[in-house]
């Protein structure tokens, strides 16, 4: 390797990209390719450092599996800035494996660091923590060890253990002050922000008040009976009522919670439920299934009892109901949280990650543009959707994650349908 070629790759690694372009602007050698693919995506213009490291892959060829192994890993990266969630994960793998077998031990961290990046996007929880522990950070540079951490901080938050949150994001300071990287210093305060900024609502008797993070883990461990419109469910203890998809039933639990301990008459409760402001007979016997249905699921944890306006939630043993709401709530509001994030989505991505289908996810898009609250970029498959991030709210911490028992046994078959349709 050439000393303009070391030199590149040094100002690249302190974060100076300017000034490794500098040095192999004009070259049109493998290695130069992939310096200045990786230079452009320090800068900003992800389309064009995506090209170059294409390039770069070609030219090294499958003589140099190494070069080519840590181009791949540039262009993941490349992808995971872009929100490409589609983008093949067994071509990363592989690559990492590449990596392993010829002792590039400080780029396969690398690697596995993206993969689970990536689950956590989608949401895949479990399986990121799962993969996160089985690396070991202690040898790891400091630019790296503060990506480790944030990773950790990032599913601390979104598992809602605050005090883990904060912990990891102490040794991401420490580490990012060893690299001197201003860019990751920037992304280490921003996390730290949202541990103090409102990530719930409290609404309680008719009340409501904003809740941090660490509000919303006491709240849970308490004996009160959530009803938790984050996440669809109802809560108490260690006892989890699951009704994701049960809407209509959510719906009435909801209903009943927010006026706890009064009740809620029958034509609200049809209201609510079903859309309809006017009643007839056929709603009410409607109503009275769905409530059984519900009086069911909840049995053990809360009883439903009629009264002559309606009927009310009776907690079997907590001394309090409460129902944990988002921050901020509107139609669409978990694709709300996730372009909050400041980056720019593909519909195919937010689809993903919400578990949702790529059509139903492009009528929420519509919808949300014509209100101006989100705004598409190009046109085509390059079209992506961005927006500012919602002032003084950590939106992005309650997004919808897989519950107990509720892993999606459809994740491949709705990747396969994501990458046909796109």
């Amino acid at each position: 390797m050439d000393s303009l070629i070391t030199a590149a790759a040094r100002a690249l690694a302190a974060g100076d990209a300017l000034g490794a372009l500098n040095r192999v602007a004009l070259r049109d050698d493998a290695p130069a390719l992939a310096l200045r693919g990786i230079a452009m995506a320090q800068l900003g213009d992800l389309e064009r450092a995506k090209s170059l490291l294409r390039r770069a892959a070609r030219a090294f060829g499958t003589r140099e599996a190494v070069a080519r192994a840590r181009c791949i890993v540039a262009e993941a990266e490349i992808a995971l800035a872009m929100r490409d969630l589609g983008w093949p994960a067994h071509v990363l793998d592989a690559a990492r494996q590449t990596l392993d077998a010829h002792g590039d031990t400080l780029n396969a961290a690398h690697a596995r660091h993206l993969a689970i990046r990536r689950l956590l996007l989608i949401g895949r929880l479990d399986e990121a923590q799962q993969r996160l522990a089985d690396i070991d950070p202690t040898p790891l540079p400091p630019a790296l060890r503060a990506s480790h951490e944030l990773i950790a901080a990032g599913i601390a938050m979104r598992s809602i253990r605050p005090q883990g949150a904060r912990a990891a994001l102490a040794e991401a300071a420490r580490a990012v002050r060893l690299a001197g990287i201003a860019p990751l210093a920037a992304e280490v305060a921003r996390a730290a922000q949202l541990l103090d900024a409102p990530a719930a609502r409290l609404i309680a008797r008719g009340e409501a008040r904003p809740l941090l993070l660490g509000d919303v883990e006491a709240l849970l461990a308490s004996d009160a009976l959530v009803i938790d419109a984050c996440r669809y469910a109802v809560r108490e203890v260690a006892t989890v009522v699951p009704l994701a998809r049960r809407p209509v039933l959510f719906v009435l639990a909801r209903a009943l919670a927010e006026a706890w301990p009064a009740d809620v008459s029958r034509d609200v409760l049809i209201e609510r439920a079903f859309r309809m402001k006017h009643a007839d007979e056929t709603h009410r016997v409607r109503l009275r299934v769905e409530i059984g249905r519900l009086r069911a699921l909840l049995d053990g944890i809360a009883a439903i009892r009629a009264t002559p306006q309606g009927f009310t939630l009776v907690p079997r043993a907590a001394t309090e109901v409460v129902v944990l709401a988002r921050p901020v709530e509107e139609p669409y509001a978990a694709v709300l949280a996730l372009l909050a994030d400041g980056e720019a989505w593909s519909s195919s991505a937010l689809a993903l990650a919400l578990g949702a289908s790529q059509r139903t996810v492009q009528r929420a898009l519509d919808v949300l543009a014509a209100a101006c609250k989100v705004q598409p970029v190009g046109v085509g498959r390059a079209r992506r959707w961005t927006m500012p991030p919602l002032p003084g709210f950590a939106t992005a911490l309650l997004l919808p994650a897989p519950l107990p028992g509720e892993q999606d046994e459809r994740m491949n078959q709705r990747l396969n349908h994501i990458r046909t349709s796109v």
